[in-house]
């Protein structure tokens, strides 16, 4: 029975280079004093209004910036988030805030949304990030400073999750102690091509060079594919120095479910060999494995290694909720197995088919774009 022992000696392994990578880490970094600070246009496609929108969209308002402009774009008219908007322009009224209303055929709607902005920007480099992200002060100083070197085509950074209910909680946990070590371990690999939603910065001739949202309108993973075009341009993408939060909120466990498969689907289309190889991140499954197998070296030295590496990374923020991990890689090892099926995913209110590469099969809707 050793060999049972052997998926949990690679978890073991896996999760020692997590801390490796994490020590490693080290997010490029520009004297202020050297930095241009070029006027930025932010983008932020909006869907309804999630837990915190309005602290979301007022740390980016507040921002110690010498020049920017926000841009936002909704799908319809009577979006619920449009009154945190127009409040948000009634307060700022030195900070140009646009709103504009589109209606897309993309079958993404974020990018079709997002082009139609990006159409309107007034400046030369772009900034596009979630909805319900919220930043530190010296943000946008933070995550423009990488492009002063001109090998570097976009910025992107990591981010961590605030939650309520116990299911919020567990994908919280999921983030800071599964998802951010993978993150760091790919960088550490030189895996580089890809970037998050959190924040994505980028020059808008670059953007050009490669189409246009356009080019990702038709894929689910606008954030991985809009890394992956300009990475195969020849540039770096590069991490800045700073950690975004986004907010959960009270989710049920069907949400949490929904959430999760549609990421863990949307990551197997977009890198399957990335996605089969994560099998060897669920250290819990395989501990537990070995103990069964009466490899108790193998089992406690997987468990307490996974547990040290989730804290490490996760720094005070899972602290909390540390004795959770566990339960939450057996939570994660259902999604994972779940997602190696199917190709349906629920996207905010509607239910997308994807492709084997990633595109989405969906009916298109009618377009149009309208300012406030």
């Amino acid at each position: 029975m050793i060999w049972l022992a052997i998926p949990a000696i690679a978890a073991a392994a896996y999760y020692c280079l997590v801390m490796i990578a994490a020590a490693r880490w080290r997010p490029a970094r520009v004297a202020a004093t050297a930095h241009s600070l070029p006027p930025l246009s932010i983008l932020k496609p909006i869907h309804g209004r999630d837990p915190g929108f309005y602290e979301a969209i007022l740390s980016h308002a507040t921002q110690d910036y010498p020049e920017f402009e926000i841009l936002f774009g909704v799908n319809t008219p009577d979006d619920a988030a449009l009154p945190d908007l127009v409040r948000l322009q009634g307060e700022f009224p030195g900070v140009r805030i646009e709103i504009v209303t589109v209606a897309t055929t993309a079958p993404n709607a974020k990018v079709g949304v997002l082009a139609e902005l990006a159409r309107r920007a007034r400046h030369a480099v772009l900034l596009v990030n979630d909805s319900d992200i919220v930043v530190e002060p010296g943000y946008l100083r933070a995550v423009t400073a990488p492009l002063e070197d001109p090998g570097v085509g976009m910025v992107t950074c990591l981010y961590r999750a605030g939650a309520e209910s116990w299911a919020s909680r567990f994908e919280a946990l999921g983030i800071a102690t599964e998802f951010a070590p993978s993150v760091l371990v790919a960088r550490l690999l030189g895996v580089a091509e890809f970037a998050l939603g959190s924040t994505m910065v980028f020059r808008a001739a670059v953007l050009e060079r490669i189409g246009g949202f356009a080019a990702i309108a038709n894929y689910l993973a606008d954030d991985y594919q809009l890394g992956r075009h300009i990475a195969q341009l020849g540039y770096r993408i590069e991490f800045a120095p700073v950690v975004v939060e986004t907010h959960l909120g009270g989710g049920t466990w069907t949400e949490a479910w929904r959430h999760q498969l549609r990421w863990s689907r949307t990551i197997r289309v977009s890198r399957p060999s990335g996605y089969c190889g994560y099998v060897v991140t669920h250290a819990t499954l395989w501990g537990l494995v070995a103990l069964g197998a009466q490899q108790w070296w193998a089992g406690v030295l997987a468990l307490a290694v996974r547990v040290l590496a989730g804290v490490w990374v996760g720094a005070g923020k899972v602290l909390r909720d540390f004795w959770l991990i566990p339960l939450r890689d057996l939570f994660g090892f259902a999604v994972w197995a779940a997602g190696i099926f199917g190709s349906t995913v629920q996207w905010r209110d509607r239910q997308l088919k994807l492709r084997p590469d990633g595109r989405i099969l969906d009916e298109a809707h009618g377009g149009g774009a309208k300012t406030t």
